[in-house]
């Protein structure tokens, strides 16, 4: 179902319904697994060692976050940010399915490669997330400050944020993290796209499917291998983009412990790297693979399961 498939029957969705389908699948997922996401930033953006034995480090468990975080800001402080993430979520499952679907498309009219392979999937996928990601990052850059401020709160309200990062800091604080962004996002999607097919082949032969309830099993537990695969490899990108983009944001952070100012990619790998040890580039590994799992196998889920409503009206209205 995700991705062009030349043995469709007629009664194929439209590519409205695929955009509306990508973004319902990014708006449930978002909104299930926003305490998850929170708990990551803030484990990528600690300077000190996610260990009790640090006596400076606030955070250094996923169970021991969850406390201290409830304790001190409150239930809603795992939805921190939550408009801006539904948000990116919305739209940027309503591109980055779009364009996959057209991009595979695409490749099967040109009869390039197979459309089914592992390679035109991982390439298909990995520009699609491309598109999707020049189209929201600027929501991902206010999500990721809202997640990442304490109290008393920098920003009150999304106008609030907006007006004043556009003020103090130039237009140009949106695109903050973008290259790491970008440079990680290729191999991420494209390893989510192609695992998720690769996944799928292989359970369909371990298990051959024999009813709905299968397929809804085959895809949620598909979807969050490939999450856990696709995350494991690029995770110090996505480690990087956060440190960036929270640069120029250190005054909402001096309660969380020690902040960092980098220059840029090379010189925040850099500093991880000489401070924090070869480690550091998996600060919030562990959440960060629960996230990934859930999100990715929830994502194809509802995305497949949008996509089978909509088959079944369009053949009740032929």
């Amino acid at each position: 179902m995700v991705g062009y498939d030349p043995r469709a029957d007629v009664e194929s969705i439209s590519k409205f319904e695929v955009a509306v389908a990508g973004s319902v699948s990014g708006l449930v997922t978002r909104a299930l697994i926003s305490p998850l996401d929170v708990i990551k930033i803030r484990f990528q953006l600690q300077i000190e060692r996610l260990s009790p034995s640090d006596p400076y480090a606030k955070y250094h468990g996923i169970l021991q976050a969850g406390r201290q975080i409830l304790r001190e800001e409150g239930p809603a402080a795992f939805w921190k940010g939550h408009i801006p993430a539904q948000i990116l979520s919305i739209g940027y499952g309503a591109v980055q399915f779009l364009t996959f679907e057209l991009l595979t498309e695409l490749v099967h009219r040109a009869n390039v490669y197979d459309v089914r392979g592992f390679s035109a999937h991982f390439v298909c996928g990995g520009l699609s997330a491309c598109a999707a990601t020049l189209s929201v990052h600027p929501v991902d850059v206010l999500r990721t400050r809202f997640a990442a401020q304490g109290e008393p709160k920098v920003y009150k309200t999304l106008r609030d944020a907006l007006g004043t990062m556009y003020r103090t800091e130039g237009p140009l604080v949106f695109y903050k993290g973008l290259t790491p962004t970008l440079i990680a996002i290729f191999p991420y999607a494209g390893l989510q796209f192609s695992c998720y097919n690769s996944l799928k082949h292989t359970f369909e032969w371990v298990m051959p499917h024999d009813g709905k309830q299968t397929g809804n099993l085959k895809n949620l537990l598909c979807g969050c291998g490939a999450g856990v695969i696709s995350k494991t490899f690029t995770y110090p990108l996505d480690l990087f983009k956060k440190r960036l983009q929270v640069g120029g944001f250190e005054q909402a952070r001096v309660t969380f412990g020690q902040v960092r100012s980098y220059k840029g990619l090379l010189d925040c790998s850099r500093q991880v790297l000489q401070e924090e040890g070869p480690q550091g580039l998996f600060k919030g590994l562990s959440p960060s693979l629960l996230k990934a799992a859930l999100s990715t196998g929830f994502v194809f889920f509802w995305y497949e399961l949008v996509c089978n409503l909509f088959h079944c009206m369009n053949r009740a209205d032929t």
